[in-house]
């Protein structure tokens, strides 16, 4: 950290350089009680001045608020001009088509984008209003576009925007591409030395969600059925228009909109996380479920790039965990057939019912690192997915994940499963019985302080797990050297007996350590299915204690 002085002349020189009176106003007040040796003050400068926000793999991501370790207009941009100095090397009048959600800010972040790479010779398109995300990677393909960026913290709390880039391929960057954006941030002196346009760039109309939406409404047979009521919350994000007109395309019936929830609020009220991962986040939609009887529940995150289900069941309605979404998706889309030479894929950190489901079938799997900016880029991808609710249904139109078009096809499932007299649960079941109980659970540890995160990564090196909850490890892997022709990531991979298996991972998006679990259990037949659920979830309890236990910071 640099000297009391030295921290407050860095503080001086970016609040005079911040083009937001409100930002720099923050920062200024930090300032002045910093100055009177006000020691919170002095620490909360010390934080915001550690360093310029990451740019990685996922963009930026980060805390609104003033200085160079938060999101602000000052950081975007610096990330814009690196962003479109990067761009200028490999295509001389770069055009980026830039989206927002309806985050605090997003809007302000997207149009600041926009005059940046106007004003350095390029040409830039903006989404017409807050809109979601897979829209944007639609666009980018769709408008023959050089690279998109998207401002969006996703599901992450309200306080956070972030800042997502994706290349011309409609695909989110990784390295080498995300080391040479960086370099080029690195390289940009000053907010004031960035050329900015006052005006130039298109504000686009709404002929790209259009054809979106007619596109991915073609995933839908024709023929499937269509008598389905479903309840859909956006969780306060930009979902529910975009969910409604693409519902509509592909005919089905509108679904129940969870009224609290439908319209975008960047303060996300009803939830403390707007991520249906979260205890509670889906408590209004599942109430609402109760009260009208609907065949399906889903949900969207704020940027309506996830999806999430739940469905009835004889103690009340249940919400699917991500691997089981994705083993549906992926058992009806291999019931629909794979084109010839399709592939299916899933993070690592994602069940491995789906490459037992696609061996069976004789359809290539592989197995990538997590992030749909790996997933995206498996060639001829008939399906891909990840345990956190990202599903890629429909690669020919959208290179990422997109909680759209999966609410769609899982539709579609559901209704043709009703049709049979049937639902979405036997289908899990018959998954069951045919490849064995696959059954996950993950859990995280959330910090304050990101330096325990490195802590625990590194006694968990100093002394390898030899056995979890009396059970022997028999095989373990430090994933950061790679393995198993993945490239090198933070992470290490467990491997008890009888088809256990532990990751644990720093996420690349909120300040917390994930642990994945996964065990198998074999079925006997039909009638050996809950015995067989009840010793999977027996062990599974059994390894998680044992590693919230020794993950505990």
């Amino acid at each position: 950290m640099p000297s009391a002085p030295d921290l407050l002349d860095a503080a001086r020189a970016w609040a005079a350089d911040d083009p937001d009176p409100q930002t720099r106003a923050e920062l200024e007040a930090v300032i002045a009680a910093a100055s009177e040796g006000d020691k919170e003050a002095v620490a909360d400068l010390a934080d915001r001045f550690s360093g310029m926000l990451e740019f990685g793999t996922a963009g930026l991501r980060g805390a609104l608020g003033a200085g160079p370790n938060r999101m602000n207009r000052a950081v975007v941009i610096h990330a814009a001009a690196g962003l479109t100095a990067y761009l200028k090397s490999v295509a001389p009048e770069p055009f980026v088509v830039i989206g927002f959600d309806a985050r605090t800010n997003s809007d302000v972040f997207a149009r600041d984008t926009a005059a940046v790479v106007c004003g350095a010779g390029g040409r830039a398109a903006v989404l017409p209003r807050p809109l979601p995300t897979p829209v944007l990677a639609y666009a980018i393909r769709f408008l023959g576009a050089d690279a998109g960026v998207m401002v969006t913290a996703s599901h992450n709390p309200p306080q956070d925007n972030g800042y997502k880039v994706y290349v011309g391929d409609g695909s989110q960057i990784v390295p080498p591409v995300d080391g040479l954006i960086a370099a080029a941030i690195a390289g940009v002196e000053s907010v004031a030395s960035v050329p900015m346009a006052d005006d130039g760039w298109e504000t686009l109309t709404d002929d790209v969600l259009d054809a979106y939406v007619a596109d991915i409404a073609t995933i839908v047979s024709p023929l499937a059925p269509r008598e389905l009521t479903v309840v859909h919350t956006a969780m306060h994000g930009v979902g529910t228009e975009t969910i409604q007109r693409a519902f509509a395309a592909a005919n089905f019936p509108q679904p129940i909109s969870v009224a609290a929830q439908a319209e975008p609020d960047p303060m996300f009220p009803t939830v403390s996380f707007p991520n249906p991962e979260e205890p509670g986040a889906m408590d209004l939609a599942l109430d609402l479920a109760e009260q009208t009887g609907p065949d399906l529940v889903i949900a969207n995150d704020p940027d309506a790039d996830r999806c999430a289900a739940a469905i009835p069941g004889p103690g009340g309605w249940r919400m699917l965990r991500g691997d089981e979404v994705g083993a549906l998706l992926g058992a009806h889309i291999l019931d629909r057939g794979v084109p010839e030479g399709g592939r299916f894929a899933n993070s690592i950190v994602s069940s491995r019912l789906l490459g037992a489901m696609a061996a069976k079938a004789g359809v290539s799997h592989e197995e990538t690192l997590t992030g749909f900016k790996w997933i995206g880029r498996v060639p001829s991808l008939a399906f891909g997915y990840e345990e956190a609710l990202g599903y890629c249904v429909d690669a020919a139109h959208v290179r990422d994940k997109d909680g759209i078009s999966a609410a769609l096809l899982l539709a579609e499932l559901a209704a043709e499963r009703k049709a049979d007299g049937s639902d979405l649960q036997t289908v899990l079941d018959d998954l069951a019985i045919e490849h064995g109980v696959y059954a996950t659970d993950a859990f995280s540890v959330r910090v304050d302080d990101l330096s325990l995160i490195g802590a625990i990564m590194a006694r968990l090196r100093a002394t390898p797990l030899t056995e979890v909850g009396g059970i022997p490890v028999a095989r373990q892997q430090d994933l950061a050297v790679g393995v198993d022709g993945l490239l090198p990531t933070e992470g290490l991979r467990y491997y008890p007996p009888h088809h256990s298996r532990i990751i644990v991972r720093p996420s690349g998006t909120e300040p917390k350590l994930k642990i994945y679990l996964e065990v198998i259990e074999p079925v006997d037949n039909a009638a050996d299915l809950s015995q067989a659920r009840t010793r999977a979830a027996g062990r599974l309890s059994g390894i998680r204690a044992a590693m919230e236990a020794t993950t505990r910071p």
